[in-house]
């Protein structure tokens, strides 16, 4: 017999020493292993209908993406209690799960509405009365710059440290999911922006980008900012930072940039995560079948 909490708990504490999972995936493991336990009431033994049950609520009330996440978050434990001996027969030997994610095209920002936010910043920028206004004004600008420029996540947008900037070449050393490093290349003017703003600082600490009490910019901060930065230029959409990353990928596709680049470029630990971006866009399309397709050279008009 075993404690199914207990065994959560050090299941837990493994993923954060030894599997080096950043905090969001440890809390998102901790509700879900949470919920699992709760239905469960605790009891380390249970039939196969209760764990078809437990699946099926799950995708009853979370979207395909989550509900899939919780599953294999629950599969993970129950796989580490076997290779652990704490368990003599893993439940999920005996389930099948055949739900299959709908796959959904990225959702981009159309680059008009790009140029729109980086126009409104500037001018914010350069209307800017006090110190306190152009400091805000210009971190702005980099967190725009940054999202747009090299696809970054939010996340690594936020914690960010000066450390990671190396000014001499221009290049980005990029901490992301799972403890993955990348470098990435940005401008020389992106990084003369970024070392002005750090001249402007009012506040000094490692990380780059800082709020009024000198705490590094939260991920929430910058979804804020982009909501306000979105409201108002009038953007005829609900603009997110995630977006900023789709529309990188996206128009680099479009160019013809190899998908081995891009995914390089995301930090993407496998290429069938890039390949989402292989879609063609409308205007893509569009140009594709005006200058290729055969009927477009047969002159019949009404």
């Amino acid at each position: 017999m075993f404690n199914l909490i207990e065994e959560k708990d050090k299941y837990l504490i493994v993923c954060k020493s030894l599997k080096g999972l950043s905090n969001l995936t440890l809390k998102a493991y901790t509700i879900d292993l949470k919920q699992f336990c709760d239905f469960v009431n605790g009891r380390d033994c249970f039939d196969k209908a209760e764990l078809n049950a437990y699946i099926n609520t799950l995708h009853s009330l979370y979207k395909p993406k989550s509900a899939k996440r919780k599953i294999a978050c629950i599969k993970a434990f129950y796989r580490y209690m076997e290779i652990e001996d704490i368990i003599d027969f893993n439940p999920f030997h005996k389930i099948i799960i055949k739900y299959k994610e709908p796959i959904k095209l990225p959702r981009t920002i159309p680059l008009n509405c790009i140029q729109d936010m980086l126009a409104y910043a500037y001018r914010q920028h350069s209307a800017s009365l006090t110190a306190y206004q152009k400091e805000i004004t210009l971190r702005n600008i980099v967190v725009l710059e940054l999202l747009f420029s090299t696809g970054m996540r939010v996340s690594e947008v936020s914690n960010l440290k000066i450390s990671a900037i190396n000014f001499g070449d221009n290049t980005i050393r990029i901490f992301g999911k799972g403890s993955k490093e990348r470098i990435m290349c940005i401008s020389g003017d992106l990084s003369k922006t970024i070392s002005n703003y750090l001249t402007v600082r009012s506040r000094k600490t490692d990380y780059l980008l800082v709020n009024r009490l000198g705490n590094h910019l939260s991920e929430q901060s910058i979804r804020y900012m982009v909501n306000d930065y979105t409201n108002a230029v009038g953007a005829p959409l609900h603009i997110t930072p995630h977006m900023f990353r789709h529309t990188f990928a996206t128009e680099l596709h479009n160019e013809d940039v190899d998908i081995r680049y891009i995914q390089q470029f995301l930090g993407h630990s496998s290429i069938a995560t890039t390949q989402i971006y292989t879609h063609i866009s409308t205007s893509k399309t569009r140009e594709i079948l005006e200058s290729k397709h055969p009927r477009n050279r047969m002159n019949f008009t009404v």
